[in-house]
């Protein structure tokens, strides 16, 4: 059968880029994920180009270009040359030479060879290639390309059929050149429902130790991914069944048979809560949001314990302990401030939901103002879902949450530390009180004024004293 194609800009300029190169007398293929996703079913999010041409000879081609690795064959052609939304890589055909550092080769061979360059690549299924010039622009509107288009050296399209994930070549050998593949591969059979193939996985599982090679920039997006592209909790157990997981987030491991009360936990242990927590986040979902998934347990297993006679189990500052770990992983991983922030705050603030009932009108408001509070939201959902699945708490906040106008949920604070400054107070131990006696009367409406929360002030607290003044 034909293999049918969208008709997409990023098809429609990598086509553009591909014809160029063919009329001045090279080879062009599609290569990698674009064709596995094509043959998939799948639209691709971009296209890459291999190609018998020179990095001269293609910046000769393509007047807007980046040379982002030349040294390495790769040129991203700029959109401006093709009318793309994105640039299009084009990579001649090379074959590597020796890996030292676990991650890039000391040399490379530039070669005119298609076979050649796949047989260096991660896995078979990324290994395909298609020719663009085999595409067919049908009367009706469709485009197709037959099945001879696809040039296929190492099994990928068997193995798609059967759903395995297997290395090219000798597993040992690939993931020795680049210890990332060890991640990839997770991520590639959790994203499209895979299995590993039998050596592969056992490379991987005698090779995890490597992975410490690997920058903590380039395990953090790799994690990332795993959490937000769709088969979040698959890529975890994989992760753990590899021992990979082990060896980047140790703090994960421990979760598992760490039981928990059974009232409120009916599901199991706090591994297999978390576990449910990431089957349910959804691909594309926020990457804070599925870090929070991840962690907002993290501080249990440390905190474990059991009291009474009748071994109640109590996770006493599981949340505290939770932060500080956070904390520690987030910082490990390099991630931004921003992230860790929010991050941060989903740990600290997932419990508090259990409480908004009680909370005076003022607390629940202040809850409310949390940066991203729909991410806390969604965080409770996930949390209750996975357990009890008691979701009364989360209706009212919720309900709470969009009653709020968006205008004071963003309200500015009507007294700040530089008013009490201004006002003659010294900065001291009661600054944090005053300004949270200022902020719960504007919350609960009953001051409108920066005049007013000054006025709280001084009858709350007393006027500055001579030694502030």
């Amino acid at each position: 059968m034909p293999l049918l194609l969208s008709d997409t800009p990023a098809l429609r300029a990598a086509r553009r880029v591909a014809s160029t190169l063919a009329s001045a007398g090279h080879q062009a293929f599609f290569v990698g994920g674009c064709v596995r996703d094509l043959l998939l079913d799948a639209e691709p999010e971009d296209f890459d180009i291999a190609t018998s041409a020179t990095p001269t000879e293609i910046i000769a081609l393509f007047p807007d270009t980046l040379q982002v690795g030349a040294h390495f064959g790769v040129i991203l052609v700029q959109n401006k040359a093709v009318e793309a939304a994105s640039p299009i890589e084009v990579a001649t055909f090379r074959k590597d030479g020796t890996y030292l550092d676990g991650r890039r080769p000391e040399e490379v061979h530039l070669s005119t060879d298609p076979r050649e360059d796949v047989l260096r690549r991660d896995f078979t299924v990324n290994g395909m290639l298609l020719d663009p010039s085999a595409i067919v622009d049908e009367a009706d509107g469709r485009i197709s390309a037959p099945e001879t288009a696809i040039l296929d050296f190492v099994g990928g399209q068997n193995d798609l059929t059967h759903g395995l994930i297997r290395a090219i070549g000798q597993a040992h050998v690939r993931f020795m050149e680049d210890k990332l593949r060890l991640l990839r591969g997770v991520r590639f059979a959790a994203r499209l429902g895979f299995t590993l193939e039998a050596s592969t996985l056992l490379a991987m599982q005698e090779l995890a130790p490597g992975i410490s090679q690997v920058s903590a920039e380039r395990v953090r997006e790799e994690l990332t991914r795993m959490l937000t592209e769709g088969g979040a909790a698959r890529a975890f157990k994989l992760l753990d069944e590899t021992g990979l997981l082990v060896q980047v987030l140790p703090e994960i491991t421990r979760m598992h048979d760490v039981a928990q009360p059974a009232d409120w936990h009916p599901e199991g242990d706090v591994w297999i809560h978390t576990m449910l927590l990431l089957e349910k986040l959804h691909a594309g979902c926020p990457s804070t949001l599925a870090w929070g998934a991840l962690l907002h347990d993290v501080g249990k297993p440390p905190t474990y314990q059991k009291e009474g006679e009748d071994g109640r189990i109590r996770f006493n500052g599981h949340v505290e302990v939770g932060v500080r770990m956070a904390e520690e992983i987030l910082d490990r991983l390099r991630f931004s401030n921003d992230d860790k922030e929010q991050i941060v705050a989903l740990v600290k603030n997932h419990m508090r939901f259990g409480d908004v009932l009680e909370m005076k009108e003022s607390t629940l408001r202040r809850f409310l103002r949390l940066p991203r509070f729909g991410e806390h939201l969604d965080l409770h959902w996930l949390d209750c879902s996975s357990c009890h699945g008691k979701l009364g708490l989360y209706e009212f906040t919720k309900q709470r949450f969009e009653q709020e106008p968006e205008e004071a949920r963003q309200l500015p604070l009507l007294l700040t530390g530089r008013n009490l400054i201004a006002a003659g107070y010294r900065p001291g131990p009661n600054f944090k009180a005053m300004l949270e006696a200022a902020e719960d009367a504007q919350l609960e409406s009953s001051i409108t004024t920066s005049e007013e929360a000054l006025e709280l002030v001084r009858r709350k607290f007393g006027l500055p004293s001579t030694d502030d003044r």
